[in-house]
């Protein structure tokens, strides 16, 4: 990384076996698979503690999970913080929870922001359903987006 890079640290989450639940970690792959400088790309199952570590050096981070299409009908993209709580573990974890334990650990957490993409299906399968996959495109372009943004406004911090 270059002295004056922008560490930006995408993780995707969700259960790969429960078809749209995967979503989250199909688009973290997506962008892991550009190999873009200064973006490092996590899959995983669930937020767990160890992510902090992660965190904590980053820059800007972005959340990728799955939302049942019930509560939300379209990909949303929202900017988060810190929660009061510390309070984190196993299935239990959400973005802000952990973003509060970076916080206490290390006195320091990255801008943050948390894309949730509608899903219709989640029992055990490996296939998509239609909105699931649209949902997939549109995050990636609010993703490379916000990653964009992102680079922009931590250079002008720095200068």
């Amino acid at each position: 990384m270059g002295e004056n890079s922008k560490n930006i640290l995408v993780i995707g989450y969700g259960n790969d076996l429960r078809s749209d639940d995967a979503v989250g970690q199909k688009v973290a792959n997506a962008i892991a698979s550009e190999e873009l400088p200064d973006v490092t790309s996590l899959c995983v199952h669930q937020l767990t503690p160890e992510l902090a570590a992660f965190l904590a050096t980053a820059d800007l981070a972005i959340f990728i999970d799955a939302c049942y299409a019930s509560i939300c009908e379209n990909v949303r993209v929202q900017a988060i913080a810190p929660t009061n709580s510390t309070a984190i573990g196993g299935h239990t974890g959400d973005p802000q929870s952990l973003l509060a334990l970076t916080q206490a650990l290390y006195n320091r957490v990255p801008n943050a922001w948390w894309v949730t993409i509608p899903g219709t299906n989640f029992e055990l399968s490996d296939r998509l359903s239609p909105i699931a996959e649209r949902g997939i495109q549109i995050a990636l372009e609010q993703i490379y987006h916000l990653m964009k943004l992102g680079k922009v406004e931590l250079c002008m911090k720095l200068e």
